[in-house]
């Protein structure tokens, strides 16, 4: 199979298990608190990809490792806990629907950090993207005055964390295999994420079923939705380019969307509106 037909598979696939990734979260602050589920989500992530990764460690030169402990900071330690904080106040498939301005961050952030060229119509695409947003959040904040939506700026600057993640593996990593990165990235963030976990009350609530079944589905979510989905995702950066890769999230809104609808969230028809035109928005950015 050749590179273009094994990128789209690999949208696909990513489209899927990041789409069920904010259940997941969802399902995980039943039992935990939103500073716990980050740091599970992290630590059994680094555990799977130790075990399946340890000596691709090998692989890392020394001055590559300043841009690991990077992509670490911005890819997953901070929207890991971004995104658990929000999910506190704000309804699992609005989340993934505003994750969708992560391409158009990233345009944004390559045009001004990295020197990306763009063309008008880019332009464009980012401020309908923000209408968009604009009009998604406005909507919810009236329509569900019992949910505080300032808690979306945490997911617009997780969005911003991963527009500058994938920049960054681009110009720097780009030599370096998927494996690599995913294993260096979580090597660096187990002892901080077990540090932070060690100032929670896990230990006084660890026994009860829902704190387990809690911990149960943010393996699932380490392990499938960060471990594995950031392999998958770093080989794709590294085969297409950072708006390509990032267009993921013109599926996820969707997978999550159903996701939603069977745990009984409901959009307006301004919030669909409003997300029909952040995808429009996506679209133009990212189209070449």
């Amino acid at each position: 199979m050749d590179a273009k037909q094994l990128k789209w598979i690999y949208l696909f696939v990513l489209s899927l298990i990041w789409g069920s990734s904010f259940i997941l979260i969802k399902r995980g602050l039943v039992g935990l608190t939103a500073i716990q589920v980050g740091s599970f989500r992290i630590i059994f992530a680094a555990l799977f990809l130790l075990i399946v990764g340890f000596n691709s460690l090998k692989k890392i030169s020394r001055h590559q490792w300043k841009f690991i402990a990077l992509t670490s900071l911005f890819g997953t330690f901070m929207p890991a806990y971004l995104f658990s904080i929000a999910e506190t106040e704000v309804d699992s498939s609005i989340v993934a629907i505003l994750n969708s301005l992560t391409p158009l961050n990233t345009l944004v952030l390559g045009t001004i950090a990295f020197g990306i060229q763009f063309q008008k119509r880019q332009i464009w695409g980012v401020f309908i993207g923000l209408i968009g947003c604009l009009l998604l959040v406005l909507s919810g904040a009236s329509t569900h005055p019992g949910q505080n939506y300032y808690y979306v700026i945490l997911v617009v600057i997780a969005t911003i964390c991963y527009a500058l993640n994938v920049n960054l593996i681009k110009r720097y990593l780009s030599d370096l295999n998927s494996l690599s990165i995913t294993t260096g990235n979580f090597a660096v963030l187990l002892v901080p994420a077990l540090l932070i976990l060690s100032t929670t009350d896990i230990t006084h609530s660890i026994n009860l079923e829902v704190t387990q079944n809690s911990i149960l589905f943010v393996m699932i979510l380490g392990v499938l939705g960060t471990g594995i989905a950031n392999v998958i995702f770093f080989r794709l950066i590294q085969m297409s380019s950072p708006v390509f890769a990032t267009s993921v999230t013109y599926l996820i809104p969707i997978v999550a969307f159903f996701w939603g609808l069977l745990d009984n969230e409901m959009l307006t028809p301004i919030q669909f509106f409003g997300a029909f035109i952040i995808l429009i928005g996506v679209y133009l950015s990212a189209k070449k």
